[in-house]
């Protein structure tokens, strides 16, 4: 499991620093996550979103984390043909798992979705 330390990238790291500490220790661990599960992703911050999105060289935008006040969201943008019980949402697209402050990630469950995700759209 990655560590809580901030993420490399300064601009991810600014935008974590807008969010109360245990919010932004949370979504720096699920962003060091994402990434070592991931090495082809690519992370960038989008303030007008207050996100970190992940791209993949071949599938595109496949998800984003957003931290709130008190939760971080980890959404898939194709959500809906995506299968697991910890998925949320109602929408026609997007789809998202509800993360607490502090809790322990779900790694296995996210590493399969991940790759879900990517053989939809690749």
């Amino acid at each position: 499991m990655p560590s809580s330390m901030p993420p490399a990238d300064p601009e991810i790291a600014r935008l974590l620093t807008t969010f109360p500490e245990p919010i932004a220790a949370t979504a720096a661990q699920l962003v060091a996550l994402l990434l070592e599960l991931r090495p082809d992703f690519v992370a960038r911050a989008r303030f007008g979103w207050r996100s970190v999105n992940f791209r993949h060289p071949e599938a595109g935008h496949v998800c984003a984390v957003f931290p709130y006040p008190d939760r971080i969201a980890l959404i898939f943008e194709h959500g809906r043909l995506l299968d697991s019980p910890l998925l949320e949402g109602e929408t026609s697209r997007v789809r998202f798992i509800r993360l607490l402050p502090g809790a322990e990630l779900p790694v296995d469950e996210i590493a399969i979705l991940l790759a879900q995700a990517i053989a939809l759209k690749a």
